[in-house]
């Protein structure tokens, strides 16, 4: 059975985001790795001071640093990853990592077409400019909420801002969208009908703004293979895992990750 796992972090935010759900997967016993992009091994302040990893940050790097940290484990970890970094649970699965995977309120990988208009709306700040490909795009607080953490009070909203909030890599989101559109396999691509990948769960909040249920939904039926793929809603945000009853929700990815691994 899996004795370690890995917490792989979204946009927008950094390891930081998983202080929670690390102590509490600490207290039932595992080992808890949360990796960081490359460059951002510094603090949030940091990042949000000089934000040039982000800017020069790309997926091959990103997904190459993940695997260096899980290669070097003794054993398949649980892999458990939040926004873009459930696009990236799921292409570590579909390169032969982990022995269970989770995608929390996950970005979708290439070929998912469904764009709900919430999302339209929690993305504008980065699309509305394509000069934006080439910089790394922060939210505003009100732009925040809405996209993060539009459940939450006002008060606890710019907290959360305040704490884990840092810029996106406008090229890594403009690749993302442009990625349906161009020919041969980009950098989000995985193969759907992977028969050796390991088990694969979908969680997505029910008021997520920036990654609506309709795109997990989707995400999931693109899959063809015969491994378990399977999707549960929980009420809350996009920022579910700092949402109230956050450990519901960390309890049941890691014991269905577990029954599954």
């Amino acid at each position: 059975m899996a004795d370690t796992i890995v917490l792989v972090h979204g946009f927008w935010v950094t390891p930081r985001s998983w202080e929670d759900w690390k102590e509490h997967y600490e207290g039932r016993g595992y080992r808890v790795l949360a990796p960081a992009y490359p460059g951002f091994e510094v603090e949030v302040e940091a990042l949000n001071a000089d934000p040039t990893p982000i800017e020069e940050l790309t997926v091959p790097a990103i997904i190459e640093k993940l695997e260096g940290v899980i290669d070097a484990l003794d054993s398949p970890p649980i892999i458990i990853g939040h926004s873009a970094g459930g696009a990236f649970t799921q292409i570590l699965l579909d390169h032969g990592r982990g022995a269970a995977g989770v995608a929390v309120n996950s970005a979708p990988t290439e070929g998912v077409r469904a764009v709900p208009p919430a999302q339209l709306k929690a993305t504008l700040p980065v699309l509305k400019n394509p000069a934006n490909r080439h910089r790394a795009v922060g939210f505003t607080h009100d732009q925040w909420h809405y996209a993060f953490t539009n459940t939450f009070s006002e008060e606890e909203s710019r907290r959360l801002y305040e704490r884990y909030h840092v810029p996106a890599s406008g090229r890594i989101f403009w690749d993302s969208v442009l990625a349906n559109l161009q020919p041969g396999h980009q950098e989000t691509w995985v193969d759907y009908k992977n028969d050796a990948r390991a088990p694969l769960l979908f969680i997505s909040g029910s008021d997520d703004n920036l990654m609506p249920p309709k795109i997990q939904q989707s995400n999931a039926k693109h899959y063809k293979s015969d491994t378990v793929t399977e999707v549960k809603e929980f009420p809350g945000p996009h920022l579910l895992p700092s949402a109230p009853g956050w450990q519901e929700v960390a309890d049941h990815a890691l014991d269905w990750a577990v029954a599954h691994s």
